[in-house]
């Protein structure tokens, strides 16, 4: 997708998770110039926050590639969005993989992520691939703003999570496994209004990097992937009308990426014939933002 200036229709969701099938445009999941070579042909993935954005992006390159794919979503907020991607999985599944799974949870809870694992487990016999993902955030002018409970909330999903599912996704890995966390490029570069979801993203990066150091020897590798603006549930969630309509116009490509354009970094991590000398790192598909660190 070329660079250039780009302007998206004026919308606001009331609430998060936002809801992908109510967006205009739809944010893109597959670019039709993608070529699948078998790249994670036989593996089990799980990926976290999977139903909608750089999650549903995810899950079917994954699949294209030829993963069994499983999946989690916030129940009776993103059913919708679920058995959609859920839909789009089966339909173009590899013939050796699974079908996939769509998992219902609140992975803000140790007992709930420990309830996903076990089911993608018993179903597929073991975790080859983690992609913690689940987000959320909010908008807000002051730091005065964000009390005990919010703070909470945002830090539960965004970053407690990805302890909760490391943790119980190694138990059933072995050697050649990989974990993927999400952060953002508010990570290196900051954001005035949204201070907790951009701490719990600083979190990550330094999560997956002593993550990285202690399980290396075990052969499992940890490394993120960066996004910066991409056109996902988030933004008409996160943003006023406004906003959203000039998103991702100040980067140097001048317009927001697609999920499509997100997806190949967690393909490339995952699979060991890409990436096997890469640990601790972070990817950067953010417009041609310079970052450092």
């Amino acid at each position: 997708m070329a660079s250039g200036d780009q302007s998206f229709p004026p919308q606001k969701q009331d609430k998060q998770p936002g809801k992908e099938h109510v967006m205009n445009p739809l944010p893109q999941y597959v670019s039709s110039d993608y070529k699948p070579s078998n790249k994670l042909q036989g593996k089990v993935a799980l990926v976290t926050g999977g139903d909608s954005g750089i999650g549903r992006a995810v899950c079917y390159s994954f699949a294209l590639e030829g993963a069994t794919v499983a999946f989690t979503y916030v129940k009776s907020q993103e059913d919708k969005d679920a058995q959609d991607t859920l839909q789009i999985l089966k339909k173009d599944k590899a013939e050796d993989a699974k079908d996939p799974m769509a998992i219902p949870a609140d992975l803000g809870f140790d007992e709930n992520c420990k309830k996903v694992v076990d089911q993608v487990v018993n179903a597929y016999g073991r975790i080859d691939i983690l992609v913690n993902n689940a987000a959320e955030q909010y908008k807000t002018k002051s730091v005065e703003e964000i009390d005990e409970g919010s703070l909470e909330r945002v830090f539960r999903t965004n970053i407690f999570s990805y302890f909760f599912m490391s943790r119980h996704c190694l138990r059933h890995m072995k050697e050649g496994s990989s974990i993927i966390n999400t952060t953002s490029v508010n990570a290196y570069k900051g954001h005035p209004t949204l201070l907790d979801y951009t701490s719990t993203k600083g979190a990550i990066v330094a999560f997956t990097r002593a993550l990285a150091l202690q399980i290396v020897s075990k052969g499992i590798r940890v490394n993120g992937v960066a996004p910066g603006p991409i056109w996902t549930p988030l933004i008409p969630a996160s943003f006023g009308e406004e906003e959203v309509t000039n998103f991702g116009k100040k980067v140097p490509m001048g317009r927001a990426g697609q999920p499509s354009e997100v997806a190949p970094c967690f393909v490339f991590l995952a699979c060991n014939v890409c990436s096997s000398y890469i640990t601790g790192q972070v990817l950067h598909p953010n417009g041609g933002t310079i970052v450092n660190g």
